[in-house]
């Protein structure tokens, strides 16, 4: 198989996959393998289909043909600026994020914004879909146009229909939370992401882009000028 079409069945499965479980197939699965059996068979599934994007991904190769040239020194200044704020997002979504899976989600929900939420209320979604713009913006190839814009459609679709699924399953609480909180971005509110957020978001940004080096050969974030 072509590599690319590989990676194009292989994102198709990555994401459709995550949909499918997330949603309709969520209740039979949990009803027969039990909430335990199905996080397992939903982490394998996961895991096998975006190790198959991964390694389609790298058979691809670069290639020679891009959309515009990326890799001016102002796209990169762009994209280091964009993927501190992505890991500022990333960082402060796990701090009382009623989104997750844990106990006392409901209550979480019905408590003022606080942190990244104050910029929206899906911070870990749309840290992923700023990667994956940033990933686009310096090297829009066709095969990172299939990755990143898979996974940067999965992470704002899912988004979307995530806040149905609350709203079904939390009710009033999730009604109550996304009347205080913005589906969209307003990062404004990054002023009010609190000390932890940002140096969690620091600590990230450093450390993905210095190990972008020995992951692709390709010097990212401050290390590009360093």
């Amino acid at each position: 198989m072509d590599p690319l079409v590989s990676l194009v069945a292989a994102s198709l499965a990555f994401v459709g996959t995550h949909f499918a479980l997330s949603h309709p197939l969520r209740a039979p699965l949990v009803k027969a393998v039990g909430e335990n059996g199905f996080r397992g068979l939903y982490s394998l599934v996961a895991l096998a289909t975006f190790v198959w994007m991964v390694m389609a991904f790298r058979s691809a190769g670069p290639g020679s043909f891009h959309l515009w040239n990326g890799m001016g020194e102002t796209m990169w200044i762009i994209a280091t600026v964009v993927m501190l704020l992505a890991s500022v997002l990333l960082a402060g979504s796990f701090m009382g994020n009623p989104a997750l899976p844990a106990p006392g989600a409901e209550k979480l929900a019905e408590k003022e914004p606080h942190g990244v939420f104050h910029v929206t209320r899906h911070p870990m979604m749309w840290s992923f879909a700023l990667w994956a713009a940033t990933h686009i913006l310096l090297l829009p190839s066709p095969r990172q146009l299939v990755l990143a814009g898979s996974l940067g459609f999965l992470a704002l679709v899912g988004a979307h229909m995530q806040d149905r699924k609350k709203e079904v399953l939390m009710g009033e609480a999730w009604a109550h939370w996304e009347a205080r909180t913005s589906y969209w971005p307003r990062f404004g509110g990054l002023l009010k992401a609190g000390a932890l957020a940002w140096i969690g978001g620091v600590v990230i940004w450093l450390a993905a882009t210095y190990g972008h080096i020995h992951a692709n050969g390709i010097p990212a974030g401050i290390w590009r000028w360093f």
